[in-house]
């Protein structure tokens, strides 16, 4: 029986993770690096350049027995690991990225161990209604969808009136 495949969590080399993504396509592997855009300024311009959403890491879709060969390509520094085994980004949460970006809103990615305890929440209407997240207390309009398995989570601004607690 084949080994299913599943979305496999890998951290690049500083600034490296869109040559790692063409590496990993060029080599037949699916890859999922979402990028978002931000204004950078330099001395004589503003321009919007896009980035990756999470800072050194690539999404890829494999079977756990090929991650060493996802390691041996240049720029790929190790896996990430979770509860003592290769971190996973479950399809659900691959889907809630993809939704988010879509969106158009402004997303900012913090990681996990800076959150502060808030209420759990659901979006009620608008382009991510039915998605789970969470509150942080400090502003009721930040809504924050946590990657427990990659240690990582998203921010975006959101109306408080269309948050429903759990």
């Amino acid at each position: 029986m084949a080994e299913e495949k599943k979305w496999f969590v890998f951290y690049t080399k500083s600034r490296q993770e869109k040559k790692v993504r063409d590496l990993l396509t060029k080599r037949s592997f699916e890859v999922f690096l979402p990028l978002t855009k931000v204004l950078r300024q330099w001395s004589d311009r503003k321009k919007k350049v896009e980035v990756p959403l999470f800072n050194s890491y690539v999404f890829v879709k494999t079977t756990e027995h090929q991650i060493v060969e996802v390691l041996a390509l240049p720029g790929v520094a190790w896996t990430i690991r979770h509860n003592d085994r290769p971190a996973i980004l479950h399809e659900k949460e691959y889907n809630l990225i993809k939704r988010l970006l879509e969106t158009g809103l402004t997303l900012e990615v913090v990681s996990v161990p800076d959150l502060e305890e808030g209420s759990t929440v659901q979006v009620m209407d608008g382009p991510l209604k039915g998605a789970v997240g969470h509150v942080l207390s400090k502003s009721p309009a930040k809504f924050m969808v946590v990657l427990e398995a990659i240690g990582q989570a998203m921010r975006v601004e959101i109306d408080p009136k269309l948050l429903k607690k759990l």
